[in-house]
């Protein structure tokens, strides 16, 4: 049986935030469902270690008849759960078993194939690998040894350290493939072992969503098919296949928050959490996100002080960081206010109209702070 859920609950007021702008928040969410932009939503907002407000809105399913959206229901992460994945890396890093500055040919021999030899984990974990088309086939879902000799074969796009370009599946599926290699587990037990678990969010977490907790997912939607089959929902993609609760990833985002803390629980020291959610990538243009410099942690990216971000608010502090999934959603953290926050839908909405709405969502939600 999962531990409780870890925060407690407490209401806006009472942890210092402004009731008008997070008001004209939910009548903006509700505005989106009533025009059709995606059919369900969950939002939570936390401080201080506690839980301020969680909402769900819409309906989970449409087809087959309307399934209504509850803080309950799991919605896909997208590329949220990359932070997730490299949170189990920073785990063997304060273990002792790993350097972000090895080779990731020190732990996967085969992975020096292609020109490859020197890359280090922290070029990967930032986007500077070089191999930002690298995939893998679904037979790799539930054959690991096969998707370790996929990843391995990966090949140069450009020269690793060369430039800044984001690895949308390619970045950590290598870092999955050297959570295995030095545990000899798989990366999803070690996600969970290593960080959901002992955080008390094992029921609001998944990275590889057991079918006994299947019927709680939402059916993601988009202008193209979506898979959402049982067997993708169980395959716990490292890039982009996680499943989570808002309220569950507003509180990761506390124990980010909070210098590696949270309910008592101490994940990690304050130095790793300081070091993995700076800018290591400067101003460097991201090429594959319109040449907006992210600002790549170590696992988020970070607000700064650019004219342009995505996702984290224009308005928000400059220590923000935090990671989207592809059209969907975002969860941040704001280690200057204690503030974490996370809104997830289930329909993924193409450019501009997805970016210029995170803004405005993000933006609501940093007004609201006191």
């Amino acid at each position: 049986m999962a531990a409780p859920y870890p925060l407690a609950e407490s209401n806006p007021s009472a942890l210092g935030f402004a009731a008008a702008p997070l008001d004209r928040l939910d009548t903006l969410i509700q505005s989106h469902i009533a025009q059709g932009r995606y059919a369900g939503a969950q939002i939570a907002l936390a401080r201080h270690g506690k839980l301020a407000l969680t909402r769900a809105y819409g309906d989970a399913r449409t087809e087959g008849g309307s399934l209504p959206a509850t803080n309950d229901t799991l919605f896909l992460l997208f590329s949220q759960t990359k932070v997730l994945t490299s949170s189990a890396i920073w785990t063997l890093v304060e273990d002792g078993r790993l350097s972000f500055m090895d080779k990731v040919a020190d732990h996967l021999p085969e992975f020096a194939a292609r020109g490859k030899a020197d890359i280090t984990l922290q070029q990967v974990m930032t986007h500077q690998g070089g191999f930002p088309s690298g995939d893998v086939t679904q037979a790799t879902w539930t054959d690991h040894a096969l998707m370790r000799r996929q990843v391995c074969d990966f090949s140069l796009d450009w020269t690793p350290g060369s430039q800044l370009q984001y690895h949308p599946r390619a970045a950590h599926l290598v870092q999955a493939m050297v959570i295995e290699a030095i545990t000899g587990q798989d990366y999803r037990d070690v996600i969970r072992e290593r960080v959901i678990e002992p955080l008390g969010l094992g029921n609001d977490i998944f990275v590889g969503v057991p079918e006994s907790q299947q019927h709680r997912c939402a059916d993601t939607y988009a202008p193209e098919k979506r898979d959402n089959s049982a067997a993708f929902r169980s395959s716990g993609l490292p890039s982009g296949g996680g499943f989570a609760t808002a309220r569950g990833m507003a509180a990761f985002y506390q124990m980010l928050d909070h210098g590696g803390r949270l309910n008592g629980v101490r994940l990690f020291s304050p130095r790793l959490i300081a070091y993995v959610s700076r800018n290591h990538t400067g101003e460097s243009p991201d090429h594959a996100m319109s040449g907006i410099p992210m600002h790549r942690g170590l696992g988020p990216h970070v607000r700064g002080e650019s004219d342009s971000i995505r996702g984290l608010g224009t308005i928000g502090a400059p220590v923000t960081f935090g990671h989207g999934g592809v059209g969907s959603s975002y969860s941040w953290a704001d280690p200057s206010s204690g503030v974490s926050f996370t809104y997830l839908t289930n329909f993924v909405s193409p450019d501009p109209w997805h970016s210029a709405r995170l803004d405005r969502v993000a933006n609501l939600v940093h007004a609201a702070i006191d």
